[in-house]
């Protein structure tokens, strides 16, 4: 029944973001027509087209996502994997991902894909330090800037709408580089691990946790077909490029001097959340608030199935990866 209203509810929507303007404007029928058969496609979005959806995205879904799970938005640490504290495993998540990068403490640090600032406004209490949290999200910005306000931490922790590929920041500003789950929105993974070293201080660390596809086999030049048209609806309807695998991250890392490279797959802690996501979305505030959401959140809601199918294939990957900059 929840899968048949939320189609509902998308199909719904979808008629009238890409129908209603066609009444007026010549114009409009044909771009509504465009989006209607890219969207049935599953046609890939070019750089600035995600730039501009992820803001969009996250401007109409953040409150809705807060409303329901908080102020952190990620996954949770499942261990044990029956656990149903959700949020208090979305802070454990944190804390575990610092503990396997054997990081302790931090004086500095940036995080890339703040969303509402949950991450840092947690690290600023547990180190210490000072963050900066750039999103490309203005609501998630503003968000983030009240929330740390009201915890009393707006001298510590600061929030601003920047894009990861080009960070306003000056070389060697941060001991601690934090991805948190953003790498995944990044279309050139290249430039994205250039930034974050540049940022780095000498020696500093760097923390990549993100959605990756699974390594490629001896004698696979791709995926296949199947994975790669899951991936592809997948990505239209979270703002996300084409994919990558987390060994890929490390040779970018390898190439461009890091050290200490370490990664590892945490698919198996994370595996709950998909279902406990989908869990949540089953009551009336849940329901109300998708209904009022929107077209491109309700379509997000719809692709937590296809998360789901894609980490029980083992073709999604919850990636970690940590490096040392170049001394």
């Amino acid at each position: 029944r929840m899968f048949k209203l939320l189609f509902l509810l998308i199909f719904k929507s979808a008629v009238q973001s890409w129908m209603a303007p066609s009444m007026t404007l010549t114009g409009r029928t044909g771009k509504g027509l465009r989006r209607i058969r890219d969207s049935i496609l599953n046609k890939e979005r070019n750089r600035e087209e995600l730039k501009i959806g992820i803001a969009g995205f996250y401007d109409r879904s953040s409150q809705l996502w807060e409303d329901v799970w908080g102020e952190h938005m990620h996954h949770g640490y499942y261990d044990p994997p029956d656990r149903t504290d959700h949020q208090q495993a979305q802070i454990d998540l944190i804390d575990e991902v610092l503990r396997w990068a054997e990081v302790d403490s931090a004086k500095s640090i940036v995080d890339v894909g703040c969303g509402i600032g949950g991450s840092s406004r947690h690290m600023v209490r547990k180190f210490g330090c000072k963050t900066k949290g750039i999103t490309l999200s203005p609501y998630q910005a503003k968000r983030g800037n009240e929330l740390a306000k009201e915890q009393e931490v707006e001298h510590l922790a600061h929030f601003q709408v920047a894009d990861a590929l080009a960070m306003p920041f000056d070389s060697n500003s941060f001991d601690l580089v934090w991805s948190l789950e953003s790498g995944e929105h990044m279309p050139d993974k290249e430039k994205f691990v250039n930034e974050l070293l540049r940022v780095a201080t000498p020696g500093g660390r760097i923390i990549i946790v993100t959605w990756c596809h699974r390594d490629l086999e001896e004698g696979e030049s791709s995926l296949s077909k199947k994975e790669e048209k899951l991936l592809a609806a997948i990505n239209r309807s979270y703002y996300l490029p084409r994919w990558c695998s987390g060994s890929d991250y490390v040779e970018l890392l390898k190439a461009e001097g890091a050290s200490n490279i370490k990664r590892d797959d945490w698919s198996y802690i994370i595996a709950p959340f998909w279902k406990a996501v989908i869990r949540s979305s089953l009551n009336v505030k849940s329901i109300w608030g998708l209904a009022k959401s929107g077209f491109s959140t309700q379509r997000g809601a719809y692709a937590m199935f296809l998360m789901l199918r894609g980490f029980k294939k083992g073709l999604i990957k919850f990636a970690l990866i940590s490096a040392s900059a170049p001394e």
